[in-house]
């Protein structure tokens, strides 16, 4: 999937090649608040600030006040609000960056949001270490031999299969959320193959610059 649309999140900063490059390539950048200060290091700037803005300096409020969307729904996180806003504008191919590290309850937030919002849009979570795809059916992914895996499945029903991964998995239901990490790739390709209605999220590591956009 290249995706057309990024979020860019203000967690940790993207520094691996892979989503500097998104940044600078997508059609269009979706900004969580706070974030847009690294955008600024970078000369990058966004479609759409979006959030409560209590992270955005005053001269910021000025400098960009033509593109804020200000939204200070409390239920509602700033990223969640962000993926709503790719809802309702048709924009289904969307890269989430800078959604980990620094607060690691923040983080696991933000896996959950991922599946949540899996079935409203084509998703991937890229991070400065790899990418996180979440999924809902039998799903081939490109790869490369030795790149490290985790499969984790939000649902204690649904069957799991693995074909060309390291240590096989047939029919298998993971009764905790760690019952699929730490695997690797054998080749360039690799499938996940699980039952209708499950409710997984699939890790691939990044190994040096072997990456695809």
């Amino acid at each position: 999937m290249h995706s057309k649309t990024a979020i860019l999140a203000n967690g940790e900063k993207p520094t691996h090649p892979l989503p500097l490059s998104m940044l600078k390539n997508v059609e269009r950048i979706i900004c969580c608040d706070g974030a847009i200060s690294f955008l600024e290091e970078q000369n990058i700037f966004p479609h759409i600030i979006i959030g409560d803005c209590d992270s955005i300096s005053s001269s910021q409020k000025e400098k960009y006040k033509s593109i804020i969307q200000k939204d200070d729904n409390q239920d509602y996180s700033d990223l969640q609000k962000a993926l709503k806003y790719c809802i309702v504008k048709g924009y289904q191919e969307v890269a989430i960056l800078g959604a980990s590290g620094l607060r690691e309850d923040h983080f696991l937030a933000n896996i959950g949001i991922l599946m949540d919002y899996a079935d409203k849009l084509s998703l991937k979570m890229v991070t400065n270490y790899g990418i996180f795809t979440p999924i809902k059916k039998t799903t081939t992914f490109e790869s490369f031999s030795g790149q490290q895996i985790s499969v984790f499945s939000f649902s204690s029903e649904t069957e799991i299969t693995y074909h060309g991964l390291k240590y096989p998995v047939f029919k298998q239901k993971f009764k905790t959320l760690w019952d699929g990490s730490l695997n690797e790739a054998m080749g360039e390709t690799f499938t996940i193959e699980i039952t209708d209605g499950g409710k997984v999220i699939v890790f691939g590591a990044f190994l040096d610059l072997k990456f695809k956009i």
